[in-house]
């Protein structure tokens, strides 16, 4: 006989906000009108887009720091367009990259403790999109490389170690590109795009290997993300504006493995996937729900497990990593909603008697250590992510320290010239030379302007007689 009800330890995962006082109030949370989270979350820092006058600025909060924020609490700050992205970087706890509607991409290296001033000077400055910048995406096993999308219709890989983009994918897509995401081991992208197609690439060889033309048939933004088991996993419309979730295998894309209509509301549905357990979050723009499903390899594939609904609708969404979650309380996900003017956190729990460490809840997850160099996975390695076990609680380590290195052009060409130049060059006293460059500016000087010429040529002398041999070279009949 066929069972009525699937066996699964997910099936009973309740929703619970925290209480009041451990929520963020008084955020002005920013009106944007691109489809990003607005939020996102590491075991240390909240950090939220927020309203601002004159340019973009984006809110970090010290997870404990609950309550009330002063609406004069420093904010990062240097983007001279509004934010439309932000996201830590996977392997240290304080950097955070932000893409933003003046072209550029930004890194920023966050105070241990938390802000206390304003903070206007990032670390890294990418520079390379023509139009605003969307989508903001770290490696997930390589340090320091960055992926940047942006209104451009372009995918640019950065070394965020040396600001330098290492790739740059055109031409790929036709118009604005709506969400990109990493593989497993980084080794891959998916992307989704206005035109309604879903495009596996290999970024190194700048080459599509998969695509799916109207994945959704609805006009309204797609999501794409990829599986731990490398299938990928997509949310839509259809063309009677039904919202979709699919499921695709990319060595043939023809048809989906599975499509699951869900409702007619005209959210966005932002998916949040645990690698760890299967399980995908589905956070509906403008909802006040959050639906999660399991994916298993046996039909139908994708699993409706439950709801969590609530009074108020959401503006974004952060997703805790793993890594920051209290195992002690079999939490296994934790959302931070943002309302019009705070920011509630919201805690996923299955419920077990026992108080022991629950291992088929708590697999070995995703460190922040990473696998690889970026030279090491632009020169063409991969490598899988090194997993941590949870079951003492996740102990954070030293961040590593974050180094931009800027190459600066001219220090090869002053390298040059000062080889080029001959020994008999290098040690005779400046002087002379000094004197033979004033005795060709002489015509240019009159007897008016001469001390104006001197009081601006004073700080760069250094010694008395070479300003005497000036004095006689103007003043020589």
């Amino acid at each position: 006989m066929k069972r009525v009800v699937r066996c699964s330890k997910f099936r009973h995962v309740f929703g619970q906000p925290v209480k009041n006082d451990q929520c963020y109030d008084d955020i002005r949370v920013s009106r944007v009108t691109w489809d990003s989270a607005l939020c996102t979350v590491n075991p240390k820092f909240v950090a939220i887009i927020v309203e601002a006058s004159g340019g973009g600025a984006f809110l970090v909060l010290p997870l404990h720091k609950s309550g009330r924020i002063d609406k004069a609490y420093p904010t990062v700050c240097g983007h001279k367009g509004p934010v439309l992205d932000i996201e830590w970087c996977p392997h240290n706890d304080q950097v955070i990259a932000s893409g933003s509607e003046d072209c550029t991409v930004m890194v920023w290296l966050i105070p241990e403790n938390g802000l206390v001033t304003p903070m206007a000077e990032p670390v890294g400055v990418l520079e390379g999109h023509s139009k605003r910048v969307g989508i903001v995406a770290w490696h997930p096993t390589a340090h320091n490389v960055l992926l940047s999308a942006g209104c451009d219709n372009q995918i640019i890989i950065w070394n965020v170690g040396t600001c330098e983009a290492m790739i740059t994918l055109e031409d790929m897509h036709p118009d604005i590109i709506y969400s990109a995401c990493w593989n497993r081991n980084g080794s891959l992208i998916v992307t989704s795009c206005k035109d309604k197609a879903v495009r596996v690439i290999d970024p190194r060889k700048e080459t599509i290997i998969a695509e799916k033309e109207k994945a959704h048939e609805g006009a309204r933004p797609m999501r794409a993300i990829f599986l731990a088991d490398g299938n990928v996993l997509t949310t839509g419309f259809s063309r009677m504006s039904e919202r979709q979730l699919a499921l695709w295998n990319p060595s043939n894309m023809e048809e989906a493995i599975t499509v699951h209509e869900m409702d007619t509301s005209n959210g966005v549905l932002l998916p949040f996937y645990d690698a760890d357990t299967n399980v995908v979050y589905l956070c509906g723009k403008g909802d006040s729900s959050i639906r999660y499903f399991e994916i298993t390899d046996e039909c139908p594939y994708v699993h409706y497990l439950n709801t969590f609904g609530s009074k108020e609708p959401q503006r974004g969404m952060g997703y805790m990593p793993k890594r920051g979650l209290d195992v002690n309380k079999c939490e296994i996900a934790r959302f931070y909603k943002l309302h019009e003017r705070k920011c509630e956190p919201i805690v996923m729990t299955v419920p077990r008697k026992s108080d022991l460490f629950q291992d088929d809840l708590y697999p070995d997850t995703a460190g922040p250590e990473p696998a690889l160099e970026a030279e090491e996975w632009f020169d063409g390695k991969n490598g899988d992510p090194i997993l941590i076990s949870l079951k003492n609680g996740y102990v954070p380590v030293k961040n590593r320290e974050f180094k931009v290195v800027k190459k600066n052009i001219l220090d090869s060409k002053v390298t040059k010239n000062s080889e080029n130049s001959s020994p008999a060059n290098r040690s005779a006293s400046p002087t002379p030379s000094i004197v033979s460059i004033f005795a060709a500016l002489r015509p240019r000087v009159t007897h008016e302007t001469v001390g104006e010429f001197i009081g601006e040529l004073t700080p760069i002398i250094y010694f008395q007689s070479q300003r005497l041999n000036i004095f006689k070279l103007i003043f020589t009949v």
